[in-house]
């Protein structure tokens, strides 16, 4: 993994500029760093590069066609062996080890149609001056970051939106995406940065003459009903199938020339993962596992009975309040986007962890969640409009019954409100409301209602959802499909890239230079988990049922029969020793508060005054708001943001 920036100027570039906007990167690529400018400078290329894969002669930028054609990747490419193989057989010369170089050489060969052919978590920049044409690349899933901004008519990209500030981007709020945000519901390609967008997921960009344009190569298709009751596999032979193209999945991330370690909680994900990446090795993996004083959040007793299960050493990394909230302000600029809790700080921690520890890359299991339906509004929307026949007080029961046990996350993840009227457009679109769009709601309008006037100004009428939606294919993607299947994939095109993979994945890990490896993200395992019967999926008030049979040798009972828990941090408790609810006061007290153009201070104020007298459930919510606030008020600080 490494960090790449690149552009097409006006006028010959300022490389000062350029080399800033690498010193940005350089926690991504801490082991060595290269650039290319064309002959007249308008063109520009850099790389900080994190070696993994051919440790000696890796470095980049890379050429072909007599300099004509250069090239910078973050990430990584699986299979690459046997590309390489045939590629060398076609008459292809290569100048590395590196699994990097295969993306040049099939473009050579097929042009944006080698990205069919690439498999993993990459970013790819490829310079064609034969075509006078810059090239960006995103995977399949957005695991790995990749934005532009089109400035003074300049294009530029880069990993990270920190370098391209460093080339003279401003940093201006975006009052509209911010609006979104609050309703979790910001269109994937948008940020918080107004004129700055990504690359979308599964797409590639092509730049040419001070313009950009986007176009998709890959998304995530799920059956149609009517396809689906056609399946007629066993369910015997579903989980065969699915246990074979995760295992590959898993083997082929265990390609490097570093040692690989692994990311462990107690839930079936990275149990599973780790039990399957195992049983291929001779020696133990290290797996590194969070703790925390609070007994509903901490997972490391599950952990450390996975870890000796299948003989991997167990390395637990303790998080306190008080570390939550001395990292609190790093952990957002690394992120550039807000928080709603603070795992994303505690995974801030844990890769620090591991990097400490001399490692270089981890398993992690973000993704199953996504393609199997883990989270509790997916089993809502099972309960609610996949019961045909069934009894309304039996639905009734099985909702109490969930919300029950999900104690971590109980008004976050689950609801026994009614939708409010503001999802009129999502309803008109799908002829329902998925639960996470219904529950996620309901914080949208009380975190907009505590906006500032000013900031507001002009948004009064916006849909937070229609804009998100009109970018979707929702008549090729989504129509016609299984009420889950619709869900999963509206969360798997707006939560997974814009959240879960930035404040809970890359960003973090990239902060202390660690590659993260995600199988459950493997196209080809996205694909299969997609075929699959529902019930496959959610079985009655199990989620994730293909994975539990199908990891059953290599796990645990305990975590085999575990209900999903999000991965949370405890909320803080609203008292003088808690650490994160001092930083929460001292911050809404603070100058850095009255300049942040967002949130009403006065409003913010008194529902802090009050914080101390709110419910166990009360403060989970509040506490999400808070986090909202306080790192919003960070964001505007730390990058000097203007509105």
């Amino acid at each position: 993994m490494c960090g790449i920036v690149a552009g097409v100027f006006r006028k010959p570039a300022d490389e000062q500029a350029l080399e800033r906007a690498m010193d940005r990167l350089t926690h991504r690529g801490p082991d060595a760093r290269g650039r290319w400018l064309s002959e007249d400078r308008t063109w520009a290329l850099g790389h900080t590069r994190l070696s993994i894969i051919g440790l000696d002669n890796g470095a980049q930028p890379m050429a072909a066609a007599e300099g004509a054609v250069q090239m910078v990747v973050n990430g990584e490419f699986y299979g690459y062996r046997a590309i390489r193989d045939r590629l060398r057989e076609e008459g292809a010369r290569f100048a590395s080890d590196s699994d990097s170089e295969i993306a040049l050489h099939l473009y050579l060969a097929k042009g944006v149609g080698a990205v069919q052919e690439l498999r993993g978590e990459f970013a790819v920049i490829i310079a064609d001056r034969r075509n006078n044409t810059m090239i960006a690349i995103r995977d399949r899933f957005g695991i790995k970051p990749l934005f532009y901004a089109v400035h003074d008519g300049n294009v530029v990209f880069a990993s990270e939106i920190k370098a391209l500030l460093a080339l003279g981007v401003p940093a201006r709020w975006d009052h509209e995406a911010a609006y979104q945000e609050a309703f979790f519901f910001r269109p994937h390609e948008r940020t918080l940065f107004a004129g700055i967008h990504t690359v979308p997921p599964g797409h590639y960009m092509i730049a040419q003459n001070g313009e950009v344009r986007a176009y998709p190569y890959w998304d995530l298709d799920f059956p149609t009903q009517a396809e689906l009751s056609r399946d007629t596999r066993s369910d015997d032979e579903i989980v065969t199938g699915f246990r074979e193209v995760l295992g590959e999945a898993v083997r082929e991330r265990q390609v490097a020339d570093v040692e690989v370690a692994s990311y462990l909680s107690g839930g079936i994900d990275s149990c599973a993962v780790l039990g399957l990446a195992q049983e291929e090795l001779d020696r133990p993996i290290r797996a590194f596992t969070l703790t925390f004083d609070d007994a509903v959040y901490d997972e490391s007793a599950l952990a450390e009975q996975q870890a000796a299960h299948v003989g991997a050493t167990f390395h637990p990394v303790p998080v306190t309040t008080q570390d939550l909230a001395s990292h609190y302000a790093d952990a957002i600029w690394h992120s550039e986007t807000t928080f709603v809790n603070g795992h994303g700080i505690a995974k801030y921690m844990l890769s620090r962890a591991v990097r400490d520890a001399g490692i270089k890359v981890v398993f992690t299991g973000e993704g199953a969640d996504e393609m199997l339906g883990g989270y509790p509004p997916f089993r809502r929307d099972v309960l609610l409009y996949n019961s045909e026949g069934q009894d309304p007080a039996t639905i009734d029961r099985l909702l109490a019954e969930m919300s029950a046990s999900n104690e971590a996350s109980r008004g976050l993840l689950t609801t026994d409100r009614e939708a409010p009227e503001e999802l009129g457009s999502v309803t008109r679109r799908l002829g329902w409301a998925p639960s996470w769009i219904e529950i996620f709601s309901h914080m949208g309008l009380k975190t907009t209602a505590l906006f500032r006037p000013e900031f507001l100004a002009g948004l009064e009428a916006m849909d937070p959802y229609e804009s998100g939606l009109a970018r979707l294919p929702l008549d090729q993607q989504v129509i016609g499909r299984d009420p889950l299947n619709q869900s999963l994939y509206l969360w798997a095109r707006v939560q997974m890239p814009n959240f879960i993979l930035t404040f809970l994945s890359d960003r973090m890990e990239m902060a202390h230079s660690i590659e993260g490896r995600v199988p459950f993200l493997d196209h080809k395992v996205a694909e299969y988990a997609a075929g699959i019967p529902i019930h496959m999926k959610i079985n009655g008030m199990r989620e994730k049922h293909v994975l539990r049979e199908a990891a059953r040798d290599v796990i645990i009972e305990p975590v085999y029969n575990r209900e999903k828990h999000p991965f949370m941090t405890p909320p803080a408790r609203g008292d003088e020793d808690d650490a994160m609810f001092e930083l929460f006061g001292d911050s809404f007290c603070s100058d850095a508060f009255d300049d942040q153009p967002v949130f009403d201070p006065d409003a913010i104020r008194a529902l802090y005054a009050f914080a101390p007298e709110s419910t166990a459930e009360e403060r989970l919510a509040r506490d999400a708001l808070f986090h909202r606030v306080l790192s919003a008020t960070v964001l505007h600080e730390r990058f000097g943001m203007s509105t």
